[in-house]
């Protein structure tokens, strides 16, 4: 349970990364999320069964996943729809072209040779070679396919196009003023926001052995969930990169999910456990924000008194020597 809930969650963090990017970098709430990553599933599963290699796959979702992130930001950006309205056109959208894709609802991926048994004795494959021997081939798979995304994001968001994705988030007005195209970089963001998306969705596919039409539901709840988690965790502390904060809030929100499973919850409970756990952690983390602000201007006040008294003891002690 352990490994497999690790496994998970590093698969589902490159999905959190994309929402990441929409969400907070963008300051963009895209609900196309809940259509794109399964559109990654559905398109790697149609390629896997007509025989196209498992990585090209990958890639060929990620770059479907872009031109979904490409058409809701046009819709936003030119037809001037609203960025939530626009998302979930796109999102209502896909659920019929997932169907198209697939040809039907479920694609199962049971002896087809994918990801995951690209490893196996029978058809070690190139990568099979290089891990054959080594436990854990799964896992180390997950975690090299993540690390990859992050360390490519990283790089990213440190060039100057990366600079501006942050500050139009934060102040688009800037953006504008200092020469950049704010639509440009908006529909930019979203392309390689989905294409993160439905990458996690076509690992997803490969790794449980199917695809399917309704796997998309509720992940943008699920990725906000892993967002705050970590946001509230490590949002404050500079020195930890975004990155990070949302790999490790995506740990942390499937380690709380597994939990929920292991003490016998049922599974169909388990998008209401969601819910519920993002509306704590919101409400706890403004109410520690809350308590840190009082504590602060307590410490203002106080010292502000200290200096007060310190000047009257000055002009007591002045008017004595006079």
């Amino acid at each position: 349970m352990f490994f497999g809930t690790l496994e998970q969650s590093f698969i589902f963090a490159i999905m959190v990364l994309g929402v990441y990017i929409s969400y907070k970098i963008l300051d963009f709430p895209d609900m196309t999320t809940d259509g794109s990553f399964p559109m990654g599933g559905s398109i790697a599963a149609a390629l896997l069964v007509k025989g196209v290699n498992p990585v090209l796959s990958l890639f060929i979702a990620m770059a479907g996943g872009a031109v979904v992130g490409f058409i809701t930001g046009i819709i936003h950006v030119k037809l001037k729809v609203t960025n939530l309205l626009a998302g979930i056109i796109v999102m209502t959208g896909l659920y019929s072209v997932n169907l198209r894709i697939m040809g039907k609802s479920n694609i199962p991926l049971f002896g087809v040779t994918h990801l995951f048994n690209f490893t196996s004795a029978e058809n070690p494959g190139v990568l099979g070679r290089l891990l054959s021997g080594i436990d854990h081939v799964t896992l180390i798979v997950v975690i090299l396919l993540l690390l990859l995304v992050k360390l490519a994001l990283d790089f990213l968001l440190k060039t100057k196009f990366g600079f501006a994705l942050k500050a139009l988030g934060d102040n688009e007005s800037l953006v504008i003023s200092l020469g950049l195209d704010e639509k440009k970089l908006k529909v930019a963001g979203l392309m390689i926001s989905n294409s993160l998306i439905a990458l996690s969705g076509a690992i997803l596919a490969q790794y449980q052995g199917f695809a399917d039409v309704g796997m998309g539901s509720g992940t943008i709840v699920t990725g906000l969930a892993s967002i705050i988690i970590g946001d509230a965790l490590f949002g404050k502390r500079r020195i930890v990169s975004i990155t990070t904060i949302a790999i490790v809030g995506t740990m942390i929100y499937r380690a709380i999910i597994a939990t929920a499973l292991k003490i016998g919850m049922n599974p169909s409970d388990l998008k209401l456990v969601t819910s519920v756990l993002v509306v704590a952690i919101i409400f706890l983390k403004d109410r520690k924000d809350a308590i840190e602000k009082g504590i602060q201007n307590h410490r203002e006040h106080k010292a502000a008194k200290a200096e007060k008294m310190n000047k009257v003891r000055d002009i007591q002690r002045g008017n004595a020597e006079c």
